[in-house]
Parts: C-alpha cells; structure tokens; sequence
C-alpha cells in the first residue's frame, strides 16, 4: 500500500509514520545524519526465544543516539512495548518490555536495513533459588524440573528475568574473569560443559557433577546455576538464544 499511515512501535512510543511501498516494516525515520547501519541481529529467517533482544549496530560512532533511538521499530501482529540501552557508541540494543509473541513474526527496521525474524513457541526456565530447583516450561507448561544449586553467600545469582545470549557445548570457566585469583581459596579453572550464558558478567547454566550432592538442597556455587550432567545435556538440547531464564528466591 502506497503513502498510507501506518501505526508502529518506536522504542516505546506509539508513532504513525508515511510508509512507502509495501515492504512489511514500513517505512522508517529519515536518518540521512546518521551512520549508516551494518547489521541488525536477530537476521532473516531466525528463530529465537521469546525474550531475545534486538541488536543494531552502526558504520560509526553515534553522537546522536535519541535520534538513532528513534529510526529503529520493532513491530508484529500486536503493539511491542521495549526500551533501549547503548553497549557502546556504535551497538544499540533494544529488549521487549515483557516477552515477544510466541510463534510470531518480529519485523525490524533501523536506517535503510530490514529485517523479519520468528520467535519460538514459547521455552522459559524458573529457577527457585530457596527451594533448589530449575524447572523448564514449554507453551507454558511445566516439562522438567530439576534439582538446582544457585550462587552461595557473598556470590549470590542475581534475581531476574535474563534471556539465553549464547550457548557452549563447552566452555572454560576462569575465575579471574569475575575477580577471584587463581592463587586464591575461591578460585577456579574448569573445563565446563552443557553452558548457556544469561548475562555478560559471568552467570550461566550449566553442568556441575562437582555439586551434585548440593543441588537440590544448599546454594554452593559462584552465581550460576548448577544442574547434573544429564540435566544439563537436556536444557542444552531444548534451550534456544533468547529463551527467558527467571532466577528468584
């Protein structure tokens, strides 16, 4: 449809902008004083969890950034409400205000790039950090749950809702990366398996035999969250990016 008004979601404000054409995202802000845009990720044909963020990453540094706040929609079938955050001068991240629609269609414009992406059926975790556990939800309903250890005094697992941002068939965990010497009584170096990383600061879901005898009764780790071997193999094979965790007490 050509020049007609259409309603879409910009940042967290409701705008009508002219579209042009009939391109499913519409037609985005002028931005021609603004860098151009390299890539947005989610790409193309994606599938991802349903608390995935959106990434925009720029030719240059933004000097401008409400500007470039604004020249980026998020838009589906219903209204999206989100907000941005900056990584830094050049990558803006825009994450949903609550969850994405399941099995939907999430389009995304930002300068003169656009993208279509899905989002899965809907996979989340809850992890109960005073009752030991870690339960997996698919469409909604309960599928596993597992018996958990979570982050012990002085190194507690954050309470939140975090979105899976990267998965590790293994993965090498090195305490100095969060401040603890090696030379120290709290450090580490250990070859991990079955990872899913929930924030950049160092938490991640993964297999812990060290403390099997721990999970399911005490919280004994530095943050992460500890699950069996077994356990962990199944989340790594059911868990996508972007599939929400929720850690609370």
């Amino acid at each position: 449809m050509r020049n007609a008004i259409r309603i879409l979601i910009v940042g967290t404000v409701l705008a009508a902008v002219t579209a042009f054409g009939s391109g499913a995202a519409g037609a985005v802000l002028v931005t021609s004083d603004l860098p151009a845009v390299q890539a947005i990720s989610p790409g193309p044909g994606q599938t991802v969890g349903i608390a995935a963020p959106v990434s925009v990453r720029f030719s240059e540094p933004v000097t401008d950034r409400a500007r470039a706040e604004r020249s980026v929609t998020v838009s589906s079938e219903t209204s999206l409400a989100g907000h941005f955050s900056w990584v830094d001068d050049r990558n803006l991240r825009w994450s949903p205000a609550g969850f994405l629609p399941a099995s939907s269609p999430i389009t995304v414009s930002a300068g003169r790039l656009h993208t279509q992406f899905q989002t899965n059926g809907g996979v989340s975790a809850d992890g109960d950090m005073s009752n030991h556990t870690f339960t997996v939800y698919i469409g909604g309903a309960p599928v596993r749950t597992m018996p958990a250890s979570y982050g012990k005094s002085g190194w507690e697992s954050p309470s939140g809702t975090f979105p899976v941002l990267e998965r590790f068939r293994s993965v090498t965990f090195d305490s100095r990366t969060i401040g603890i010497p090696l030379s120290s009584p709290e450090g580490y170096l250990i070859q991990g398996e079955f990872a899913e990383r929930l924030t950049w600061g160092g938490v991640f879901v993964h297999s812990a035999p060290w403390s099997v005898d721990s999970q399911g009764n005490s919280n004994v780790s530095h943050g992460c969250v500890n699950l069996a071997p077994a356990d962990a193999e199944w989340f790594y094979d059911n868990v996508g990016i972007g599939d929400p965790v929720t850690l609370h007490w």
